[in-house]
Parts: C-alpha cells; structure tokens; sequence
C-alpha cells in the first residue's frame, strides 16, 4: 500500500492466532505504523483481522495572524517571539 492517508483499513488473516500476529507484527515493521484499533474473528479455519491504523494527515493552514505558522514559496515557516 502506498502512503496515502485516506486509506486506513487493513485485512490480515493467518492459519492460527501465532500466525495472525506475526502478519501483523511483520507489516507494522515494514510500514512504521501503529495500529489504532482492531477486531480479530475466526473465519472458517482462518483467524482474520480488521485493523484501522493511526492516520498521520496533517493540514498546514497560512495563518492571517502574527503569531501562526505560514508558507513561503512552498516553505513552511513559524517564527519564534
């Protein structure tokens, strides 16, 4: 998955629970991301996961005021007082 932050949710699925979390386990050190919830249910002879990851979006607004972050030129700038 690429690092688009409008995606958030995950499917894992293993043949046991061991195997389940070392999917998951594997996934969170290849991506450097934490989950922010999950739900594990057997399905069949598979245990399966639903898991939703902390989204790191963050919005950079150009203040109108003197004492808030502002972009220059693609640059963002915060000073300090």
């Amino acid at each position: 998955m690429s690092d688009d932050n409008k995606h958030n949710i995950l499917y894992f699925e293993g043949s046991s629970v061991r195997k389940l979390y070392e999917n998951m386990e594997t996934w969170q050190h290849e991506n450097r991301k934490r989950f922010l919830s999950t739900s594990i249910q057997k399905d069949g002879d598979k245990f399966c996961c639903i898991a939703l990851t902390n989204p790191s979006e963050v919005v950079v607004v150009c203040g109108k005021f003197e004492h808030q972050a502002f972009v220059t030129d693609g640059c963002l700038s915060v000073k300090k007082y």
